[in-house]
């Protein structure tokens, strides 16, 4: 597996971590073993019905992001290869753990920006309309401040905690943070009732 698929499935993993502890009431320490990511057997429904809710959407990512090219110049057009379902949880879950690990200013400086116009039809896809307005709007304030936003952005850590000086996408990372909409049981419900669209992965 390549280290940027690896990437990938930590930063994952990371959140998934946290979204356990929360519906399960149990803490989540600096302990915790994040395992090596592994070779993967197809999915089929009967492993879909058997994962509980806690860990469903992590195994339709990890599944998802186990077939990502080793080259990262690829990956949109790997998920765009991808049916709807599969690519509206992918494109969500990435959104979801970029604003919440640094808010829409890492999101889009990430490889994760590459999904962002796509991102509010993905939310809509999975019942998330007020995430899908609230993306929207980002997108727009990202578009009009993009020069203010990355022209610090050279590639270094220094030059992108630059970026963060200019907050014009502080108010959007705030509300999303607020939302009470559940974007996590909407893409597990999303996925239970379209379960045919994420067998073979």
């Amino acid at each position: 597996m390549s280290v940027y698929r690896s990437f990938i499935l930590l930063l994952a993993l990371v959140t998934t971590t946290v979204f356990t502890a929360c519906t399960s009431n149990t803490e989540v320490s600096s302990s915790t073993v994040i395992e090596a990511p592994k070779e993967l057997e197809p999915l089929t429904i009967e492993k879909i019905d058997q994962t509980p809710d806690s860990a469903l959407v992590w195994l339709i990512f990890e599944h998802i992001s186990n077939g990502l090219p080793s080259d990262p110049d690829q990956e949109l057009a790997y998920i765009l290869s991808l049916s709807k379902p599969q690519q509206a949880i992918y494109i969500t879950w990435l959104l979801e753990g970029e604003v919440n690990n640094g808010g829409f200013n890492q999101y889009y400086y990430n490889s994760s920006g590459q999904f962002a116009k796509l991102a509010p039809d993905a939310l809509k896809l999975v019942g998330a309309t007020q995430f899908a307005v609230l993306t929207q709007a980002a997108n727009k304030m990202y578009e009009k401040e993009k020069h203010h936003i990355t022209r610090h952005q050279d590639g270094t850590s220094e030059g992108f905690s630059k970026s963060y000086y200019n907050k014009p996408l502080d108010e959007f990372d705030d509300q999303f943070y607020k939302l009470k909409e559940p974007l996590g049981e909407l893409q597990i419900a999303f996925i239970r009732n379209n379960k045919a669209a994420f067998v073979g992965h």
